[in-house]
């Protein structure tokens, strides 16, 4: 047996179809012919038109029900005015209403409108003076939106805002407790010698990794070290931690500079030779007095670190020769580059990390301040002493303000021209 199927509506059928869309276009020309007043009334937004003095001539049922007014309470009886706060009727009398007035519109000003029960609502306001065919001002039309959403949203902004804020102070005080725990509070006290550090921090927000001391070790013997950890914040404070009492227990067991690098060099490399390996820059230096000649005789040993800087009583300066020094702690052995030289009566020695010399300057090609340009800071500034040296540095670091985008330690030695002989 065959189906035949068939494709086409029925007369009757085609008839009922056409009545519908012709019963669904009236329902939408009803609506659309009612919409305008509909849409008046029942806006998501309040309208108000009132009168140049500010009476009351309409208003649509949103406003009216926001506030908890009849209409028969309303037009005709009240002006927009009274709708308001004490301090905003006061702010629309003085200024809302003049500006009005002299531009023709205004809009996005704040306002508080009174309800019925006493309650405040918060609302943005945008007004528009109507005019007649003849120019002359007749109405006032005026647009209100809720703004209770946006005064919460406000509030719960400034409350977050308010919050972080404490969060970094909090942040911040506990940065900087953790940075002075990572700097020895005194330097020793060395006979003969004039010692100044400085610390210039970058960002209050994270802990550098910059470090320094100096400290007795045998009898007439004088250990120091500067160094300068990869990366910022808690994981590059703890290797600094580690590097400074690392460097302060080598020192006691074998105070030879290579010797202490050396030993710093398998501790980093074994504790942090994983997926998140650590390594600093460093220089250690063995201070010794030289009662033959005067001053004192320094062995530097320098793990990658830049070289120090040495400013001569006779008004020269040069940089320490410590080529070829590896980080500490990438390789499993490493090569330590070391030097010595005697600290003449008048002589000064600069140690310094690179946040110095990288700090971001128009002054040289590259935008960076550059050893050169250190070099010849060093030769106006000798002879100098330590003070002198570190704060000169401290205002240096100052005109760069916001280029000096890593921490720097200095730490300058002098030999002051009568200084007694050292024990």
């Amino acid at each position: 047996m065959t189906c035949v199927a068939d494709d086409e509506d029925s007369p009757h059928e085609q008839r009922e179809r056409a009545g519908e869309r012709e019963d669904e276009q009236a329902q939408i020309s009803s609506l659309l012919e009612d919409n305008a007043e509909d849409l008046y009334e029942h806006a998501p937004c309040g309208y108000l038109s009132t009168l140049l003095d500010g009476r009351i001539a309409k208003v649509n049922a949103t406003l009216l029900e926001w506030l908890g007014y009849e209409r028969a309470d309303l037009v005709g009886r009240r002006h927009f005015s009274d709708l308001l706060t004490v301090g905003g009727r006061i702010y629309h009398e003085t200024h809302f209403a003049p500006l009005l007035m002299m531009r023709g519109d205004i809009g996005g000003i704040a306002l508080e409108l009174k309800a019925a029960d006493g309650t405040r609502l918060p609302v943005m306001v945008t007004s528009t003076v109507k005019k007649g065919r003849d120019g002359q001002p007749l109405l006032i039309r005026t647009t209100l939106f809720d703004a209770r959403e946006r005064r919460s949203y406000e509030r719960e902004l400034l409350r977050a805002r308010k919050e972080a804020d404490q969060e970094r102070d909090r942040l911040q005080r506990l940065n900087a407790t953790l940075q002075k725990t990572l700097l020895p509070p005194t330097l020793a006290n060395v006979p003969g010698l004039d010692v100044s550090a400085y610390y210039h921090i970058a960002s209050a927000d994270e802990v550098g990794g910059d470090f320094y001391d100096l400290f007795p070790l045998a009898a007439g013997t004088w250990g120091l070290f500067l160094g300068d950890v990869c990366g910022k914040g808690a994981a590059a404070a703890a290797v600094t931690s580690l590097a400074r009492y690392t460097l302060r227990a080598a020192a006691v067991y074998d105070p030879d500079p290579a010797a202490v690098l050396d030993n710093l060099n398998t501790v980093l490399n074994h504790e942090y030779n994983g997926t998140d390996p650590r390594f600093c820059t460093v220089v250690f230096g063995l201070l010794t007095p030289a009662p033959d000649r005067g001053g004192f005789q320094i062995t530097l040993a320098s793990g990658g670190h830049p070289p120090a800087l040495l400013m001569r009583a006779d008004g020269t300066a040069h940089y320490l020769p410590t080529p070829g020094g590896q980080l500490i702690g990438v390789l499993p052995d490493v090569h330590i580059a070391t030097t010595t030289v005697h600290l003449a009566p008048g002589d000064t020695l600069l140690l310094h990390t690179d946040g110095l010399t990288e700090a971001h300057t128009a002054t040289d090609a590259d935008g960076r301040y550059g050893d050169e340009a250190l070099l010849d800071f060093g030769r106006v500034l000798a002879p100098t002493t330590a003070s002198a040296t570190v704060d000169a540095v401290r205002d240096l670091l100052d005109t760069f303000g916001t280029g000096v985008d890593d921490d720097t330690a200095v730490l300058a030695i002098h030999v002051p021209r009568d200084a007694p002989p050292a024990d």
